[in-house]
């Protein structure tokens, strides 16, 4: 992958960690709340999650397409050439999508391999160029606490996190396990 001119965009700090091993970095925020970076290439880069079965914990997506929840291509290219990658379609949501049947219902509805919340705002700029995502979730293995670790402008929210792994002990735990591999898939690409 040739990253010159390139612009990571990530949600959260530790993403845009990661990110900086490949050149300059935004923090556009879940969703992209903080707003679209300034720049002409930008890449959307991350942690996403799978929206078929056959996607584990750890596998990074080099993404030839980004569609909306109706299915509409809201961009199109060829890959960033990520060793090692799979090349697939992401779904960009407006939310967080953590229900196992909402999962089946997008993936049957627009033919998406995994979810995220940033990627389909980005196409929308008309600067996206590329979009590596690692799974962190898979459509049976829930984020549940997780969820509410990272405030909207990508940063940890430590009291959030807490009250997850409250709620839901055992399912916060084994999240927080998938997306730490999730983000050393992220590192070995960097």
């Amino acid at each position: 992958m040739d990253a010159d001119g390139l612009i990571f965009a990530c949600a959260m700090t530790v993403e845009e960690r990661i990110a900086r091993r490949l050149g300059p970095t935004s923090l556009v925020g879940l969703a992209v709340s903080n707003g679209v970076p300034a720049g002409e290439r930008l890449v959307s880069f991350g942690i996403a999650g799978a929206l078929r079965a056959d996607l584990p914990i750890g596998t990074v997506i080099d993404a030839t397409r980004v569609v909306d929840e109706s299915g509409a291509v809201l961009w199109e290219g060829g890959p960033l050439g990520v060793a090692p990658a799979r090349t697939g379609t992401i779904l960009g949501a407006d939310r967080i999508v953590d229900d196992p049947s909402e999962r089946a219902r997008l993936q049957a509805e627009t033919g998406a391999d995994a979810v995220d919340m940033e990627s389909a705002t980005l196409a929308r700029s008309g600067r996206l160029v590329g979009c590596i995502r690692a799974i962190s979730d898979t459509p049976t293995s829930r984020l549940a606490g997780l969820a509410r670790a990272v405030t909207l402008r990508g940063t940890p929210d430590y009291l959030g996190l807490l009250r997850g792994f409250v709620r839901e002990p055992v399912e916060t735990a084994r999240a927080a396990l998938n997306a730490r591999r999730a983000l050393k898939a992220l590192e070995a690409v960097a």
